[in-house]
């Protein structure tokens, strides 16, 4: 499609609701994260799950390194995570409480609910990688609402 009108594209997938979640992993000892909000359950037996960050990141090819990460599902009250781990570079996780998952990849504090996932396979998918990891433990953390990004905003969810 020569004409593909990539801005119209985001405009409308921008309409289809998404959790927001926080990709960690540890390599060496030294944290990595990125904002993904591409994030999905994959499979039940095996327990599975998948994301896609950008091919242009620069924590991504540290993470895929470490063989593992941890899925961090922000609460309503966590924006300012959100907007951190969204950007390249600065130090992501400076004054950040986190604690490593069996994998070591960080456990962000005050988190909704997080996944370990030891990595499964990688497919490069256009400008973006599908990763699928195996998941290797989970836990809920608090009860607060999730996390939302809807047409360009963040926001909370509203029971009728």
């Amino acid at each position: 499609m020569a004409d593909f009108d990539s801005t119209r594209f985001r405009h409308v997938l921008g309409h289809f609701p998404t959790g927001v979640t926080v990709v960690t992993s540890a390599l060496q000892g030294d944290p990595y994260g990125i904002t993904i909000g591409s994030f999905s359950s994959v499979s039940l037996d095996p327990p599975l799950v998948g994301f896609f960050p950008g091919r242009d990141s620069t924590s991504w090819p540290m993470m895929e390194r470490s063989g593992a990460f941890c899925v961090n599902i922000l609460s309503e009250h966590q924006g300012e995570l959100c907007w951190r781990f969204a950007k390249e570079g600065d130090d992501k996780f400076k004054d950040v409480g986190w604690r490593p998952a069996s994998s070591g990849s960080p456990v962000i504090d005050g988190v909704l609910s997080w996944i370990d996932c030891d990595i499964e396979k990688v497919v490069e998918a256009g400008d973006h990688f599908f990763v699928m990891g195996r998941v290797r433990e989970l836990e809920v953390e608090t009860d607060h609402g999730p996390m939302l990004f809807f047409r360009g905003k963040l926001g909370g969810f509203a029971s009728p």
